[in-house]
């Protein structure tokens, strides 16, 4: 059943409003007729199976036949602050790290990153990132889609991480010390209901001078294994890595 994403302020009692992208995916897409059921959510964890009821104009109406339960979102809640990557590395992250569970996103200017985001470019790089999580969400079956945050700078990297639980930076130098313990040992301190920052650095890494300014600031350095991952990588595999942890293991 195709599901779809409606913001709060769509839904009447047990009417629900689809309009724009939905609403043509709906008729012209789908070519879905009144009587046909979809799955409506309104980004707050309420998910409903609801019947088409007019798709007549440019707005689709649904009537709400019932509320499902959902365990789909991630035990605890995962930010990945992602050094902004070259060409479209970040779009691929957004999209799978969604499919993996991952709360929200933060992209972030690092020593190493090649790419350099100006405000007007950010703000189109933000809508598009939006757009992919938002269609990787319904086709992952998720209640919430993740927050895209503004992209920013290693300092407002910083001053994100005040909100957060547990700390740990995905650091290749570490990897290849053989520390393969600190990644496992943070999972473990965490609670249901606590939330995750990880750091991964742009190709390359991050320098020297982030790792210890981050170990200053509580964050833990962790290798990922014996195998050095790319930047695009790495955030899936932590993602994985606290998906078995929390939804898996026996």
């Amino acid at each position: 059943m195709q599901r779809y994403f409606v913001p709060a302020g769509s839904w009447e009692d047990n009417r629900v409003f689809l309009k724009d992208d939905d609403a043509k995916h709906i008729s012209k897409v789908m070519r879905m007729q009144p009587g046909d059921n979809i799955i409506c959510c309104d980004n707050n964890g309420r998910s409903a199976v609801c019947e088409i009821h007019d798709l007549s104009g440019n707005v689709v109406e649904a009537h709400v036949l019932n509320d499902l339960e959902s365990d789909s979102e991630m035990p605890v809640s995962v930010t990945i602050a992602q050094g902004l990557p070259k060409a479209d590395k970040l779009e691929y992250i957004v999209q799978k790290g969604t499919e993996l569970g991952a709360s929200t996103f933060f992209p972030f200017s690092a020593d190493r990153s090649v790419v350099k985001w100006d405000e007007k470019k950010a703000a189109k790089k933000k809508e598009r990132l939006e757009k992919i999580a938002k269609e990787a969400a319904e086709q992952s079956q998720r209640s919430k889609i993740p927050e895209i945050l503004n992209p920013g700078s290693f300092s407002d990297l910083l001053n994100v991480a005040n909100q957060y639980n547990i700390k740990i930076v995905a650091y290749e130098e570490e990897a290849k010390q053989h520390e393969y313990s600190r990644f496992s040992s943070a999972l473990k301190k965490l609670a249901i209901g606590d939330n995750l920052l990880c750091v991964i650095g742009p190709e390359g890494g991050l320098s020297e001078n982030e790792a210890r300014i981050l170990k200053e600031h509580g964050f833990e350095l962790c290798g990922l294994g014996p195998r050095i991952l790319r930047t695009e990588t790495a955030p899936l595999y932590i993602l994985s890595a606290i998906s078995y942890h929390f939804e898996l293991k026996g």
